[in-house]
């Protein structure tokens, strides 16, 4: 069975109206969702987005804004997305070269200005801090990475925002990780990998979403055991099984030190000053893994609603 945390819908929180036009005083108001990877990031959007009507998702995935490798970037499917407009979602074409927080801080940008000046209430969610940051401070320097450097954060923001941290404990959160690979290669993960393998050397242009984890895992698998020879388990000898086994192990290794990286510079953005409000989601992340159950509703949804409905009533 999958493992997703995206797949029930709240049933008893009350649905909020659209705000009136006193919600755009001043600067534009924006929901930020931040966390690591695989922590409900996007699940909480679509929750969100649903009792908050005229909501809008901006996503801030580095890896999901290009189009292509839907399961190994882990996009949310049409169906989840319950009709909620979703930008930047598969939008990028990755021949046209890398996607540069630059350039996602001119496109979101854009989008932010668009949706609040249709009165409705943008929503920014994904797990690519660096663009977070290069979207919403007031002055930012293409050419300067703050997270790779021990230079202060800025705190001065372009826009209003409230900021939902969706946090677990790194033990619970690692367990899930790994199972969600496993259930991403249950969906097809090796055989979309098996499609997008080349094995010529990418062009520079072209880097940008072969840097999605599994990509350079199974390109070092594919270059010894080509698609060519077959994808059939079952049919395979030992080394080639061992080879397999390996490039499983190290996605799973990698994603779950990206999510301590990722954790790592939100806490460095909240230490900035950042407002950043952290919704523990530890709980219902642990029963999903022991029961298939959760209280998702009540220690993520409930608190978040809280939060953005005083935020948009200031």
């Amino acid at each position: 069975m999958r493992l997703s945390i995206l797949q029930s819908q709240p049933h008893t929180i009350k649905r909020w109206p659209r705000m009136d036009a006193s919600f755009h005083r001043r600067k534009d108001k924006v929901v930020v969702i931040m966390g690591a990877t695989g922590s409900g990031k996007s699940r909480l959007s679509i929750d969100l987005a649903t009792l908050f009507p005229f909501s809008e998702i901006i996503n801030s995935d580095k890896m999901q804004v290009y189009r292509g490798l839907d399961i190994t970037t882990n996009k949310i499917p049409h169906a989840q997305r319950r009709g909620v407009p979703h930008h930047l979602l598969g939008d990028v074409d990755p021949e046209h070269g890398e996607f540069t927080p630059a350039d996602f801080r001119h496109r979101a940008g854009d989008l932010i200005e668009d949706i609040s000046s249709r009165r409705n209430l943008p929503i920014v969610v994904g797990g690519s801090n660096s663009f977070v940051h290069a979207l919403l401070v007031e002055n930012f320097d293409p050419h300067f990475n703050v997270f790779h450097n021990e230079g202060l954060i800025s705190s001065e923001l372009r826009y209003r925002c409230c900021f939902l941290w969706v946090d677990i404990a790194f033990p619970v959160l690692s367990q899930y990780l790994r199972d969600r690979v496993d259930d991403m290669l249950h969906s097809g993960m090796v055989q979309e990998l098996a499609h997008f393998f080349h094995p010529d050397p990418p062009s520079p242009t072209a880097l940008g979403l072969r840097k999605a984890i599994g990509v350079p895992e199974f390109d070092r698998f594919f270059n010894k055991y080509p698609p060519s020879m077959g994808l059939g388990l079952g049919l395979w000898d030992r080394d080639r099984d061992r080879a397999y086994r390996e490039a499983v192990r190290a996605i799973k290794d990698n994603t779950c030190d990206l999510a301590h990286r990722q954790i790592g510079k939100i806490q460095r953005l909240k230490r900035a000053g950042w407002e950043l409000r952290r919704i523990d989601a530890t709980e219902a992340f642990r029963l999903v893994l022991t029961s298939g159950s959760h209280v998702w509703e009540t220690q993520v949804l409930e608190p978040s609603v809280k939060i953005v409905k005083r935020f948009l009533m200031e």
